[in-house]
């Protein structure tokens, strides 16, 4: 079991920057502090805890699994992020699991009752956890549509245009850092990972994409759009 951490700041979490210093430091004494070893279950599918939890350092996936055991990935939560407001919100059971991707990810639990106490006291920091609603939402609706209308390599494509968009985007040149897992990208658009070797091998004979050692280069982003909206309207 990972030993308490505690106690630590919690200044870079972006949900707490409303807050003023001396705000920030009573939430961390509230916190119940832990570290995380790689792959290590932070909560648990339908599991019945109920804190937010708030990434202080490394980083957390959300997934789930079918009842056949594969892998079904949601999000990436990087430091200074937070999950799990829904379990605090409305007291219902989780409804996905969360691992550390990190060896030593640093995660601070807080409880449902001081994080709505936060909720109903901050209207900025309650602006930020319903655009974090409203952001789950949308990818929710978003992977729905594709995984309805969209082929295995379209989707491969739609979440490679996804993690571009997110990365250092240079003109028409998008860097995706560090290079994605086909593993990863199969979990996510629910495939497999000799479908996501075989899409991204296409792309760089077509020159869209080149594998560098730490980074996946989209040589046209504009191109690679075109393409997934191509498909979409087509479907």
């Amino acid at each position: 079991m990972p030993a308490d951490a505690g106690p630590y700041r919690l200044d870079g979490i972006t949900l707490l920057s409303p807050l003023s210093a001396e705000e920030r430091a009573a939430v961390a004494r509230q916190c119940r502090w832990r570290r995380f070893h790689v792959n290590e279950q932070i909560i648990d599918h339908q599991g019945d805890s109920r804190d937010v939890v708030l990434v202080v350092h490394g980083r957390v996936r959300v997934l789930s699994h079918s009842p056949a055991g594969r892998e079904i990935s949601f999000d990436d939560i990087e430091s200074g992020g937070f999950l799990g407001e829904m379990a605090a919100i409305d007291g219902l059971p989780r409804s996905a699991s969360a691992v550390a991707l990190e060896e030593g990810t640093l995660i601070a639990f807080l409880a449902p009752r001081p994080f709505q106490d936060l909720v109903s006291g901050h209207p900025d920091l309650a602006m930020a956890v319903m655009r974090r609603l409203c952001r789950v939402v949308r990818i929710a609706t978003d992977r729905v549509m594709e995984l309805s209308t969209l082929g295995a390599n379209n989707r491969v494509h739609a979440e490679l245009l996804r993690l571009a968009k997110r990365g250092r985007v240079e003109g028409r040149v998008a860097v995706i850092a560090p290079i994605p897992v086909h593993a990863d990208i199969a979990s996510r658009v629910s495939t497999a990972r000799e479908t996501v070797a075989r899409v991204l091998n296409e792309l760089a004979r077509d020159g869209l994409v080149e594998r560098r050692t730490d980074a996946l280069i989209v040589r046209d982003l504009q191109r690679l759009e075109a393409l997934v909206e191509d498909v979409r309207a087509g479907a």
